[in-house]
């Protein structure tokens, strides 16, 4: 069995990634709420609304968006290095980014949200490659000939 991963390892990047009961169904509801609650929230800043009031929907937002990253990492762990994962690592360093320059924070969270939209869109080449590996992973790779 050499070259097979075993224990944690295995555990967290396994071979064929694992498919949850239901994923879709969450999926789709995180997803759901995640945009509206984001919209709503980017609107908010777009009109100048009271930070205070937007509070409720930040935490909306970042635990919708939670559960989207926790459906993935249940999946396979690999996730974080392949291109949707690195998509969703640069939009959390721009929402960071936006508290840090308060002032630009509109342009800053536009820019998630365009990133978002492309990332959801764009090919699983592109989706699931993996800059670790160089290449696109498990199942969505291409047969060999």
């Amino acid at each position: 069995m050499t070259g097979m991963p075993s224990g944690l390892f295995a555990t967290l990047f396994p071979t064929v990634p694992r498919r949850l009961p239901c994923a879709r169904g969450l999926n789709i509801a995180f997803r759901t709420a995640h945009l509206v609650t984001s919209g709503i929230l980017l609107g908010g800043h777009v009109f100048d609304i009271a930070p205070h009031r937007l509070l409720p929907l930040l935490y909306l937002t970042i635990a919708s968006g939670a559960g989207l990253i926790a459906l993935e990492l249940c999946r396979s762990c690999q996730w974080v290095y392949e291109g949707m994962g690195l998509l969703v690592e640069i939009k959390l360093a721009l929402l960071i980014a936006s508290d840090i320059w308060w002032d630009a924070r509109v342009p800053l969270i536009f820019l998630v949200v365009v990133l978002g939209s492309v990332g959801a869109h764009m090919p699983a080449r592109y989706r699931h490659y993996s800059l670790l590996h160089g290449r696109v992973l498990g199942e969505h790779s291409s047969p060999h000939p």
